[in-house]
């Protein structure tokens, strides 16, 4: 890509799909249908009505007129197949080969709805058909997720149709390093794979670190259970992260970056390899981007799925070709990461806000969110829920907002007992935290963490001691045993909740993990270790009656656990 020009151009020529996409009926296309082409609906078999549909529309001569795409996910993971017809917008879900004919005879050719396929929110009596009007989908504020309803993943015509590169190309041809990196210090943009540590201050130590060559890196391991966010990222909108990768490289200097990618995601592999080949066919990486003298290209490394390699340190030595263990710190990776080179490190979703906050500009990005937690968080919906899947919001909206408006509550009209957010690094929040503020600050407050988006929901049929088991067996399987505290501490830990969930808890347990927890919080070399025993500490807090009923009176309220008498 030698020129703005040229990429506008390219934009230019994609206008009528983007105005179909967007609502406007258009006298050469009929319908644009987007099948949800993520890992969720790939499993529910979207490919088999991929090829029904083009059957049909083969049949009834369209070929001309329709267009049908495999998105990346859409969202309603549990609804799957889903699929978007565009321009009218309407949703289907659950969709089969054989609704194909239907779909295109009725709907496309005639302009009818199935009805039988619309979503139906838990509890109305009429189906809601086009999908800004469905709560699941008009509640959210897409940033990160801005492209994937709309986009082929594989297209980097689809990407740059939606203003894709346009901030790598003003970047790198209108604004000086040092500029790109107070802009987006000034948003106020924060690290979310987890501690939220601001992102701009990290790209300013890093330029400023002594050093070269610099690297930028690509945290996508994301191991957390119930944690897709990311994985659904790369699979639909993969330009996204690359563009942003690009920025940063102009920014602090560097001029080679690496996604790291856990090898349980080989679709989104897939689709990052291809686009980072395309990207280099436009000449958007390799050398001398936009003829401005800057040179910046990728590499993939695929993880072997070890947890630990979610750890910053652990990564970078996982990307040298080393066994994935975390590292001292001081030195953070800003003075000596990669090779013991400075290097940035930031999350997939990270990466997919920085192009928009450069053309959009610092004060946009600022203005979304609270005070000290800017912009919109994406976070994987799971468990007891009506809606799963990956949801959108805006930092600050609250865990009721998340659950009962945009996931639609609880099923079988079970009542909410407890959100764990944060993965095995979090903690569970109770009902009365219900209208918290989804924030760093407020979720910490609370003996939980953002983590990197997991958010599993509990009704009142959990039991919480199990549910600390739970993460509790995640951890001792997953810990790299490189520290001691983590090593045996967390097995400790282990040893005494397995104990109470089998009924011989003893009189001081309690107390015994709190010691223990908080003896390997202080201790543990690497966050994950530090982080262990927040599980177990946040159902302590607000269950510590489930765990004196298993211990006292050998009774789970909610029969999960075979209690001996």
């Amino acid at each position: 890509m030698k020129s703005l020009d040229q990429l506008a151009k390219i934009k230019e020529s994609m206008q009528e799909v983007l105005k179909v996409r967007q609502g406007e009926p258009s006298a050469n296309w009929k319908a644009h249908i987007m099948v949800c082409g993520g890992q969720g609906c790939i499993s529910s078999n979207c490919r088999d009505v991929v090829d029904a549909i083009k059957e049909s529309i083969a049949k009834n001569g369209l070929e001309e007129k329709t267009k049908i795409v495999l998105t990346g996910c859409m969202g309603p993971c549990d609804m799957g197949p889903v699929m978007i017809i565009y321009p009218d917008g309407t949703f289907y879900r659950r969709v089969k080969p054989k609704d194909a004919a239907a779909i295109i005879e009725e709907h496309v050719m005639k302009g009818n709805p199935v009805t039988r396929l619309l979503y139906r929110a838990p509890g109305a009596k009429e189906p809601t058909q086009r999908v800004h009007d469905i709560d699941l989908f008009k509640k959210q504020k897409k940033i990160v997720l801005r492209n994937t309803i709309y986009i082929d993943p594989l297209s980097i015509e689809d990407y740059i149709s939606r203003d894709g590169y346009a901030a790598l190309g003003k970047a790198v041809t209108q604004m000086k390093p040092e500029e790109v990196v107070a802009e987006v210090k000034k948003s106020g943009l924060r690290g979310r794979g987890g501690a939220g540590f601001p992102t701009g201050m990290k790209w300013q130590f890093t330029a400023a670190a002594e050093g070269s060559p610099k690297y930028v890196a690509c945290n996508g391991d994301e191991g957390d259970p119930g944690a897709f966010m990311d994985r659904s990222v790369l699979e639909g909108d993969p330009h996204s992260v690359i563009e942003g990768m690009a920025i940063c490289g102009y920014a602090i200097g560097a001029e080679q970056g690496y996604v790291y990618v856990r090898a349980e995601y080989p679709l989104a592999i897939e689709r990052l390899e291809a686009a980072i080949n395309r990207a280099r066919e436009f000449g958007l990486l390799g050398k001398n981007i936009f003829s401005s003298g800057f040179n910046f290209d990728i590499e993939i490394r695929i993880g072997a799925g070890a947890f630990v390699c979610g750890e910053e340190t652990a990564l970078l030595t996982s990307i040298e070709g080393k066994r994935g263990e975390p590292r001292p710190r001081p030195p953070f990776p800003a003075q000596s990461g990669v090779w013991g080179k400075p290097t940035v490190l930031n999350n997939v979703e990270t990466w997919a806000n920085v192009a928009p906050i450069i053309l959009n500009g610092a004060d946009w990005f600022a203005s979304i969110g609270t005070e000290k937690s800017k912009g919109t968080k994406v976070f994987a919906l799971a468990g007891r829920i009506n809606n799963t899947g990956i949801v959108e919001v805006p930092m600050g909206t609250t865990l009721r907002e998340i659950v009962f408006e945009i996931g639609g509550g609880i099923p079988r009209k079970k009542e909410f007992k407890a959100v764990q957010t944060g993965g095995p690094s979090g903690g569970c929040i109770p009902a009365e935290h219900l209208d918290t503020p989804v924030d760093y600050d407020s979720l910490g407050a609370l003996g939980a963490i953002m983590g990197s988006g997991g958010m599993i929901v509990m009704d009142d049929t959990t039991c919480m001691v199990d549910i600390a088991k739970f993460f509790l067996d995640f951890v001792v399987d997953e810990s790299c045993g490189k520290c001691s505290p983590c090593r045996i501490g967390t097995k400790r830990m282990y040893e005494i909740i397995d104990r109470i969930t089998k009924g011989e808890g003893r009189e001081g347990d309690i107390e015994l993990l709190q010691e223990l927890a908080v003896t390997i919080k202080n201790t543990a070399l690497c966050g994950l270790g530090q982080t262990a025993p927040n599980p177990v500490l946040s159902t302590i807090r607000y269950f510590r009656n489930e765990y004196e009923e298993h211990i006292k009176e050998h009774k789970c309220a909610a029969k999960i656990c075979e209690l001996k008498e």
